[in-house]
Order: structure tokens, then C-alpha cells, then sequence
């Protein structure tokens, strides 16, 4: 593994210029067996035995958490004075089939599939660990950063507070992270300060009556208008009793009940997911969700049954560490390669760092350009250009180099 060149900055930073074939060719195949072997949350024993393997082959000294899967590794050692930066990943796939039916790489693993771009994520930290930890070597690290692959991101409410409980913050001062966004061409990312994503929780309802003939639907509970009444009114009450610049929305995602089609059921159920703007309206939203229900499904004469699964709040960036990222972005590569991006409606456990220490996470740019195919993430076609890890590479090196200067 080497670096091509260096670039000298002012306050004798040093920044490694552009990777070698070697490493980029290195990580792209790093990737792409994660790829092909995609393992769900709290389940990543063989991703984190290849991360621990490629890291202790570089001379560090990995630890795995005590959950089971997900590491961190400092690069340099901490002497308890000034705090380290940190650069998470989250290295967990999703319950869903790759339908990438061409792709030599596609998943192997029956109904699992990377296609939040975790894989990609992993390579960036992985390739900024060991072009630092080379930087390191050369006394050219000012000081120690620290490598946190994390768990268990798409597992409610988050792999990372395991992790935070597994002490991964100690002597962590800042984070970073980067997360793919295929409506931005690789070679850039989206920036933005304040939240970025959103809050998201998980609703479980149970509506039950005593069921009965559809001719006689007075004598009874008619559970199934029951449950259509909560699927429309409860959003529009909910939209009403906190100010709409919140963005609070409960959205359903499953409805079942009945058998018959002229039986009124005993027994109905609803899941969905709420969703929130604002982190003070996000700490309301369990008491407001929940009366809603009940005041719909008394009305009906139904008995609910409510399961309100807290997830996890707003990715907020900080001004001072989003600063960072563009800063090191721009100097590696120009002012145009920094867009601003909308707050996403997505919810991402770094979230619950940041409740801790100041960060930002940056969208990275995965969509190949020029590319005209509409791809998204959580859909089994999603891939990524993979030119991206070197972009993340170089930003998460380069802003660790800037920020030990400052």
C-alpha cells in the first residue's frame, strides 16, 4: 500500500494526494466480498473477522466490541490530553433479496443484500485506518483517530448505542461518517448543517372487538372500519397538535384483518413507521401518537393494543465539524465537488453519537456520472460506482490531517 504523492498545506498539515492503484483495486475487492456476503445486524461475525484480519496485517490492534460483531481500532495512542476524532461505519446488510441479476459480486446469501451501501461505508474507514495508520508510521499523524465499525444500524434503535455502552466514545472529542446517496454523482458529496435525517420510530398496533355477521354490524365492533379509521385519522390528528414546521408523520406500512368477506374480524393489526423533523417534537411524539389511537379506536368501539418502538432521533450536524468536512472535501478536490443537500426523511442511529459529541455526517456521491437509471437505497438493484471509496478515503484522511493541525 502506498500513496502517489503529498501535498504540503499551511500549519504543517500534510495531506496524501491521490491513492495508488494498488490500495483503490485493494479496497474494491474488500467491498465486494462484503458484498457477496451480507450479514444482518448483530449477526456480522465473518464482515467483522475480515475487518479485524486486514487491520492487525496493517500492525494495529483492533478490539471487538463486546456485543459480539462491530470493532474499534485507534490509530496512534491516546494520551488523555486532547481528544481524538472519530470515523464510524456501520457494517450490517438488509433482509432483502440482491436483484442484481448481472453483477458478478451480487450476493450469495439467499434474501440478504447490501444495499444501504454499508459495504461501501466499511471500505472508506477501513482505507482511511490504513492510510493513516502508514501517515502514522511516518510521524506524519499529529494525532490519534479513532475507527469505529458499528453494528447493527438497520436494527431499531440502533447498533450504536451498544456500542456507546461498549465505551467507544471515551477520548472521542469528534465524529465523522459518510452515507451513499445515489442522486449524487461520485467525485462529489452533499453537505448540509443542522439535521440532515430525520427521526424515525416503529408503530405496532393491535385493534380487537367481538367480531360478528356483516348484517348485523351494529350489534358488534366493525374492527375493519375501525382500523381504516385509524389509518386516516390519525395522521391528520397528529399533524394538528404539533406546529407542521416539525414534519411530524405517522405512515402505515401493513394493515391486516379477516378472513372472510362476511365475518367481521375479533382482531386487526397495523404497523407503520413515525417520522420527525424536529428533535422537540420527536421527545413529544410517543403521548401525542398514542392518544390519537386510542381517542380513533375508542370512537369505534375497538380495544387497542399499542406498541410504540422508539427508534432514533435527527442526524443534527455540527456547523464547526460540517466546516471540517468541507474544508477537507474542497482542498482534495475543488469547491465544486461540495453540493448542498436536502434533510432526508431517512433515520440513521449515528444519531445517537451526536447526542454525545459533536459531528456531521456528509452524503457521499455514489451514482456513476452521467448515469440515467433511478436507483435507490433499500431496493435490491442498488450499487454503488465504486470511485466513491476512494472519494471517502481521501475526505476522511484528509479532514483527520486537518483537523490534528488546527
Amino acid at each position: 500500500m502506498s500513496l502517489e504523492s503529498e501535498v504540503d498545506l499551511p500549519g504543517e498539515a500534510v495531506l496524501p494526494g491521490v491513492l495508488s492503484e494498488e490500495l483503490h483495486a485493494e479496497l474494491v475487492l474488500f467491498r465486494r466480498d462484503l458484498h457477496m456476503h451480507p450479514e444482518l445486524g448483530n449477526q456480522e461475525f465473518r464482515t467483522t473477522a475480515a475487518i479485524k484480519e486486514r487491520l492487525e496485517r496493517a500492525g494495529l490492534k483492533p478490539r471487538v466490541l463486546a456485543v459480539g460483531t462491530g470493532l474499534v481500532c485507534d490509530i496512534g495512542e491516546w494520551d488523555g490530553g486532547r481528544p481524538m476524532l472519530a470515523l464510524r461505519a456501520d457494517i450490517d446488510g438488509l433482509p432483502i433479496p440482491d436483484m442484481k441479476t448481472e453483477c458478478a459480486y451480487r450476493s450469495t446469501v439467499p434474501d440478504r443484500a447490501h444495499a444501504c451501501g454499508h459495504d461501501v461505508h466499511t471500505a472508506v474507514v477501513l482505507g482511511a485506518g490504513l492510510v493513516l495508520a502508514e501517515l502514522e508510521k511516518k510521524g506524519l499523524l499529529p494525532r490519534p483517530v479513532r475507527l469505529i465499525f458499528q453494528p447493527a444500524e438497520e436494527v431499531l434503535p440502533g447498533g450504536a448505542a451498544d456500542a456507546i455502552d461498549c465505551g467507544v466514545l471515551e477520548g472521542v472529542g469528534k465524529m465523522l461518517a459518510v452515507h451513499c446517496d445515489p442522486r449524487v454523482d461520485a467525485g462529489r458529496i452533499g453537505l448540509r448543517t443542522g439535521a440532515i435525517t430525520s427521526a424515525c420510530d416503529r408503530l405496532e398496533i393491535a385493534l380487537d372487538g367481538p367480531g360478528g355477521h356483516t348484517a348485523r354490524p351494529h350489534l358488534t365492533t366493525d374492527l375493519v372500519t375501525a382500523a381504516a379509521r385509524v389509518v386516516t385519522d390519525v395522521p391528520a390528528i397528529v399533524g394538528r397538535r404539533v406546529d407542521t414546521r416539525a414534519g411530524l408523520a405517522v405512515t402505515w406500512g401493513r394493515i391486516e384483518s379477516g378472513h372472510a368477506p362476511n365475518v367481521i374480524p375479533q382482531h386487526a393489526e397495523l404497523s407503520g413507521t413515525v417520522r420527525c423533523l424536529d428533535i422537540d417534537a420527536w421527545r413529544q411524539a410517543p403521548d401525542i401518537v398514542v392518544a390519537a389511537i386510542d381517542e380513533v379506536a375508542n370512537l369505534h368501539g375497538a380495544k387497542s393494543e399499542i406498541n410504540y418502538v422508539r427508534g432514533v432521533p435527527p442526524v443534527v450536524n455540527d456547523a464547526d465539524v460540517t466546516e471540517l468536512i468541507r474544508e477537507a472535501m474542497t482542498t482534495r478536490r475543488g469547491t465544486d465537488s461540495v453540493e448542498s443537500t436536502e434533510q432526508s426523511l431517512g433515520g440513521e442511529d449515528f444519531s445517537w453519537y451526536l447526542q454525545h459529541v459533536p459531528g456531521a455526517m456528509a452524503r457521499l456521491g455514489v451514482r456513476t456520472p452521467g448515469e440515467r437509471t433511478v436507483r435507490d437505497l433499500h431496493q435490491g438493484d442498488f450499487d454503488a460506482d465504486e470511485s466513491a471509496i476512494t472519494v471517502g478515503v481521501e475526505l476522511f484522511t484528509a479532514a483527520a490531517l486537518l483537523d490534528a493541525a488546527q
